[in-house]
């Protein structure tokens, strides 16, 4: 209920991960009898998917400009807070939420608390590179930083990184705005120093140019760097494609050219396209939180339910949890 778009998207895209994931069972969250309608009317009263999908009643939403901490402590019914109580009760192994993610970060921490040994949950977001996709922590839940904070964070999205993304041993980058290990604020030039002394594959420092490179498989900044980053990168993806647009509009030579590459555009247009990756996990609370967009549609939900899935089938805690203890050690 807390997305822009919703409850018909999120509803879709629950649709789409129960066919294609057969183990799964989902529970919407919100007003009973309006979900019930919905549901009915996209799902078909009739529909075998219907046994696998339960709705949990939760009559308040969190709006995208409420307080999180006040809206939390208000509103004990919001769809974010019974969410994460049914994980607290075992009856839920994660939430996934479009919704205010400051919220999403609270009634995590409120309800589940933190992983053993983290002083601060972070976002971890994917982003596409030439090469692969990177992925970036933190990405706006702490905007203000201690050095120990960023390393941990490298540690967490390293061991998720190893495990969603497949890579043996992630190489991590710290951004600043030189390669030089001098170079940076102070937060970045003690956290280069952590860095370099942890058991962990420290590439080192990387600039802003050098993100969609690929390098590198971790990026790690403070969460006030790392949002700036992120709606960059939205904007640009999204000002290139309108200008594109425009220019192809201007001659009938570049609506034949279009023509002839199109397959191509639609292409990068995936490839680049934030739907494709889902959602951004909340590294280091003890369970599974999944933060979407707020104009996610119903294939960056669906995608969603599969990253949750995959962390929780994994046991990326279990092992965000091994690491720390080594580090801290």
């Amino acid at each position: 209920m807390g997305g822009d778009l919703g409850p018909e998207l999120p509803i879709r895209g629950a649709l789409g991960a129960l066919e294609k994931k057969r183990n799964l069972e989902i529970i919407l969250l919100g007003p009973r009898e309006g979900l019930q309608r919905q549901v009915e009317d996209i799902f078909g009263s009739e529909s075998p998917l219907l046994q696998r999908l339960l709705i949990e009643h939760a009559p308040e939403t969190i709006g995208m400009d409420e307080s999180p901490v006040e809206a939390v402590r208000r509103k004990k019914n919001a769809t974010i807070m019974v969410g994460f109580d049914l994980v607290r009760q075992g009856r839920a192994d994660g939430v996934i939420s479009a919704g205010n993610s400051g919220a999403t970060m609270a009634a995590a921490i409120r309800k589940l608390g933190r992983l053993k040994g983290v002083a601060r949950p972070g976002i971890a977001g994917f982003f596409p590179t030439l090469k692969k996709r990177v992925m970036i922590m933190d990405i706006g839940a702490n905007v203000d930083c201690r050095p120990r904070h960023l390393a941990q964070f490298a540690v967490m999205a390293s061991s998720c990184s190893r495990i969603l993304n497949g890579i043996d041993d992630p190489t991590i980058g710290l951004l600043s705005i030189g390669e030089e290990a001098g170079k940076g604020n102070t937060l970045v030039k003690e956290t280069h120093e952590l860095l370099q002394s942890a058991p962990l594959n420290f590439y080192g420092n990387v600039e802003g140019r050098d993100v969609y490179k690929g390098d590198v498989d971790v990026i790690i900044c403070d969460g006030f760097v790392g949002n700036v980053a992120l709606k960059v990168s939205e904007g640009l993806a999204d000002a290139a494609a309108r200008m594109l647009r425009a220019e192809i509009s201007k001659t009938w030579r570049a609506k034949i050219g279009y023509l002839l590459i199109r397959q191509a555009f639609a292409r990068f247009k995936q490839r680049v396209d934030y739907a494709e990756y889902g959602g951004a996990p909340l590294l280091g609370i003890n369970g599974t939180g999944i933060i979407c967009h707020g104009t996610s549609d119903a294939l960056a939900l669906e995608n969603a339910v599969f990253v949750a899935a995959d962390m929780i089938e994994h046991k990326v805690n279990d092992a965000i949890t091994e690491a720390l203890a080594a580090y801290n050690a």
